[in-house]
C-alpha cells in the first residue's frame, strides 16, 4: 500500500504554518512535505515537527527570486557560489528535520543561455550536492516540471532527469516523479512507471487538469497506485494538490489508504 504524505505548502492552509504538523497527524498523515521552510528558523520548524510526531520527508532548495520567476539554480551558469550557498543551507534544514531527501530545482535558464553549458553547470551543481548531502546520508532529488506551470523550466521530460541521473552517477541521486507534471507533458504513465521506477526516489501527485485531489480528472490514480506497488517501490508519495474545498473535507480519496 503506498504511502502517502502531506504537502503542507498546499494542504491544511485553513491554519498558520506551524499548526499545519498537528492538523496533518490528527488527519491521519504519518509523514509530511512542504517547499520552502527558509522563513522560519530551522529549529522552529524541527520544534512542530516533533511535537506533531511525524516524518519530513521532503523539503526543496532555495529556489532564488521566486517572485522574479526564479525556480532554482542549479543548471544556471555564473551562479555557482550562490547555488553552493544554497545546498548548504537546505542540508542545514534537512538535519534539523531528520529530512532524507532534498529536491534541487534545476531553473529556469535566461533567454539565450546555451543549452549545452546549462547541462555541464547542472551536472556538476549536482555531484557537489550530492557530495555534500551523502555526508548527511540525504538523497537530492530533480524533477522534471510542465511547461505550464513553469516556462523555460529546464528539466521538462523524464527520459532527460532520468538520464541525467545516471551520467552524474551518484548513489544519492533520483527523480522526484510528479505525475501530475508527467501526464501533462508525456502522458502514458503507466509504460513511465515501468520504465523509470528504478531511479524514482519520490512520487507526487494530485488531478489533471485542475491540480486538486486525485480522485477527479484524466489520471485513475487507483490503478497506478496498484502498479507502484506490483513495481515494488517503498518511498513515499507526496500529496502536492490544492485542496477544492477544505482539506479534511476532501480526504475521503484516502480512507482506503487509512487516512482522513
Amino acid at each position: 500500500m503506498p504511502r502517502f504524505a502531506a504537502n503542507l505548502s498546499m494542504m491544511f492552509t485553513e491554519v498558520p504554518f506551524p499548526e499545519r504538523f498537528r492538523a496533518a497527524a490528527e488527519a491521519g498523515f504519518e509523514a509530511v512535505e512542504f517547499l520552502f521552510p527558509y522563513e522560519w528558523p530551522a529549529a522552529d520548524v524541527a520544534k512542530w515537527r516533533a511535537a506533531a510526531g511525524v516524518e519530513q520527508v521532503l523539503i526543496n532548495m532555495p529556489p532564488g527570486d521566486w517572485e522574479a520567476g526564479e525556480r532554482g539554480l542549479a543548471a544556471l551558469p555564473g551562479r555557482e557560489d550562490e547555488f553552493k550557498g544554497h545546498v548548504a543551507q537546505a542540508l542545514e534544514y534537512a538535519e534539523a528535520l531528520g529530512c532524507p531527501r532534498v529536491h534541487c530545482m534545476a531553473g529556469v535558464p535566461p533567454q539565450g543561455t546555451d543549452r549545452d553549458a546549462c547541462y555541464r553547470t547542472f551536472h556538476d551543481n549536482l555531484r557537489y550536492a550530492c557530495d555534500e548531502a551523502v555526508k548527511l546520508g540525504v538523497d537530492i532529488l530533480i524533477e522534471p516540471l510542465n511547461f505550464h506551470d513553469a516556462p523555460g523550466y529546464f528539466v521538462v521530460r523524464q527520459g532527460f532527469a532520468h538520464k541525467v541521473v545516471a551520467e552524474v552517477g551518484a548513489e544519492n541521486l533520483a527523480v522526484q516523479m510528479d505525475l501530475y507534471h508527467c501526464q501533462i507533458v508525456e502522458g502514458n504513465l503507466a509504460m513511465a512507471l515501468q520504465k523509470y521506477i528504478a531511479s524514482v526516489g519520490h512520487f507526487q501527485v494530485s488531478s489533471v487538469p485542475d491540480r486538486h485531489e486525485p480522485d477527479e480528472g484524466e489520471i485513475n490514480y487507483a490503478y497506478l497506485f496498484d502498479l507502484i506497488d506490483e513495481l515494488g517501490y517503498q518511498g513515499w508519495v507526496g500529496c502536492e494538490y490544492h485542496p477544492r474545498a477544505g482539506t479534511v473535507e476532501g480526504l475521503g480519496w484516502l480512507k482506503p489508504y487509512g487516512i482522513g
